[in-house]
C-alpha cells in the first residue's frame, strides 16, 4: 500500500524549547555542555535524540581531532521514562576544503533496566561538498548495517538529494500472521530538499522489502513499512 503524506511543520519560534549549549576553551580542548547535542557523528547519519524532557550532556574535542563525549536522551526523572546514557569516541579529521574523514563509535547503556547495552560502529567522508557516512550497530535483538549519502554539495538548482539504506538482521526471526518468520528485511529512504523563501521543502519517499503480513514485524527507520510519500515544509524564525 502506498501513501502519501503532507505536512506543514510547525514554525520553530520559540526560543525557550531550544536547546541551549555552554562552550569554554581549555587549552587545546573545547568543552560544550548543554541540554541539545552539540554534534552529530558520520557525516550526519548518527545523530543523538531527545526521548525525555529533561536531557544533556557533555563534549570535549582536542585540535588533534579526537572528541569525546556522553549525552543522556532522557534522565529518567519522569515516572514513564528510564534512564539512558550514550558515550562516544571517535576522530575527525578535514585533509582540506574538499576531503576528510571521521571514525568512532558510540555505547548505548541503561542503567535502570534489565536491558542489554548495544554499540554503533560509525565512519564519515566528506568529498567536494557530499558527505557520505556507513555504520554499524550491535542490538541485543538485531544488528544494523546502514549506508548515508547526502550530495548537497552537488545540488543542480539549489536541490539536494541525500538518500539512506539500511540492513536488519533479527537474532531471533519474528513470526507473523501467515506463520511465516522473518528474519532479516531492508529499508530505504529518499529526500529531495530545497529552500525557498526562508522555508526548507523536503519531499520524502520511503519504503521496505517487506509487505501484507511481513509488515508485522518491520521496525526500521521508516515511519511505515509500506511506501510513503512525504512532503514537508519547514521554517525557523529564530
Amino acid at each position: 500500500m502506498f501513501k502519501l503524506t503532507i505536512a506543514l511543520i510547525s514554525l520553530l519560534a520559540c526560543t525557550a524549547a531550544q536547546g541551549q549549549i555552554f562552550q569554554r576553551e581549555l587549552g587545546d580542548y573545547d568543552l560544550k555542555l548543554g541540554t541539545s547535542p552539540s554534534r552529530s557523528m558520520a557525516q550526519g547519519l548518527v545523530k543523538p535524540s531527545s526521548s525525555g524532557s529533561f536531557h544533556g550532556g557533555l563534549d570535549l574535542s582536542h585540535d588533534s581531532g579526537w572528541y569525546a563525549g556522553q549525552w543522556a536522551p532522557s534522565m529518567g526523572l519522569s515516572p514513564d521514562s528510564n534512564l539512558e546514557v550514550d558515550s562516544y569516541l571517535g576522530f575527525k579529521r578535514p585533509f582540506d576544503q574538499t576531503l576528510g574523514y571521521e571514525v568512532g563509535m558510540i555505547h548505548y547503556s541503561y542503567p535502570q533496566l534489565e536491558t542489554l547495552d548495544s554499540q554503533e560502529f560509525f565512519a564519515g567522508l566528506t568529498l567536494l561538498g557530499s558527505r557520505f557516512g556507513a555504520a554499524f550497530s550491535l542490538d541485543p535483538d538485531r544488528q544494523n548495517s546502514t549506508l548515508f549519502a547526502n550530495l548537497s554539495g552537488n545540488e543542480p538548482f539549489g536541490v539536494g538529494l541525500s538518500v539512506k539504506y539500511t540492513t536488519y538482521r533479527l537474532n531471533t526471526p519474528a513470526a507473523i500472521t501467515d506463520g511465516g518468520y522473518v528474519s532479516s528485511f531492508n529499508d530505504w529512504s529518499v529526500k529531495v530538499s530545497r529552500p525557498w523563501m526562508g522555508i526548507d521543502l523536503n519531499l520524502i519517499y520511503s519504503d521496505s522489502n517487506l509487505s501484507g503480513n511481513g509488515c508485522s514485524a518491520y521496525s526500521g527507520h521508516n515511519s511505515q513499512c509500506d511506501g510513503s510519500l512525504t512532503f514537508r515544509a519547514e521554517r525557523s524564525f529564530y
